[in-house]
């Protein structure tokens, strides 16, 4: 089971120096490279070979939850673990656009150190909440995508009127452009739908997405209030890139 993206992304409106947004997609870049899933390692072998060592890897440091409420104080560190570890390239790259595209202005509103506690915590806390609405699974959930859900949530409230490039597949993939306010509760609409939809077996978690989401939406909410809202004035955006 991965943690991935069904939806839209765009550009926000500029482009604020976020060390932390960077590091972080660096960090998981990495460790993408050097794990068994990018095939570039050949320690990992090839084949069969490899396939054992992925799901060996994914099931070390993802989460599974019939062993995290199980007791073990290991399987307690893999929501932090598995926020860092992802499942294939499209995997991978999807996450770190979303990533770039919303952590850099939530980063700058936040801070540094709170944004890096955010990331982490909301994170932590989206896996976490998968686990429990799924805690007879021995399948391994990996990725970004509850922390980054909550980042798209804080992005929501902090700036809704922000212009993002949208590309939809009901409309062709035609680049538009619409406020947060419009693009974000949408794709969270579409998370929830496909929550209650899926079935037990590999896929993508969205249930992970929708509580990372309310999370991170309700933290901003909590912490900046009525009054912190941001302003941002359209500006020129590049395309974004819808995810399968």
């Amino acid at each position: 089971m991965i943690s991935n993206w069904s939806g839209t992304v765009g550009r926000a409106v500029r482009n604020p120096s976020a060390p932390v947004t960077y590091a972080l997609i660096a960090v998981c870049c990495l460790i993408f490279l050097v794990g068994p899933a990018s095939g570039f390692n050949p320690g990992y072998g090839t084949g069969d070979e490899l396939l054992v060592a992925q799901r060996a890897y994914f099931r070390r440091w993802g989460v599974v939850p019939a062993e995290l409420f199980a007791g073990s104080p290991r399987a307690a560190l893999t929501p932090a673990t598995a926020l860092f570890v992802h499942g294939s390239w499209v995997h991978l790259l999807g996450n770190m656009l979303f990533l770039y595209v919303f952590g850099a202005m939530t980063e700058e509103r936040m801070g540094r150190v709170e944004f890096t506690l955010f990331h982490l915590g909301c994170g932590y806390l989206a896996l976490l909440g998968y686990a429990a609405a799924n805690a007879g699974s021995a399948q391994s959930l990996v990725g970004a995508s509850g922390a980054i859900s909550a980042i798209l949530g804080a992005f929501l409230y902090l700036f809704p009127r922000a212009r993002v490039t949208s590309l939809l597949p009901f409309l062709f993939f035609l680049p538009l452009r619409f406020p947060a306010w419009v693009v974000l509760p949408f794709w969270a609409a579409l998370q929830w739908v496909a929550a209650g939809r899926a079935a037990q077996g590999p896929g993508v978690a969205y249930l992970a997405h929708v509580v990372g989401f309310v999370l991170g939406l309700v933290y901003a909410w909590a912490r900046f209030g009525r009054g912190t809202r941001v302003r941002a004035a359209p500006a020129t955006a590049p395309e974004g890139e819808n995810q399968p």
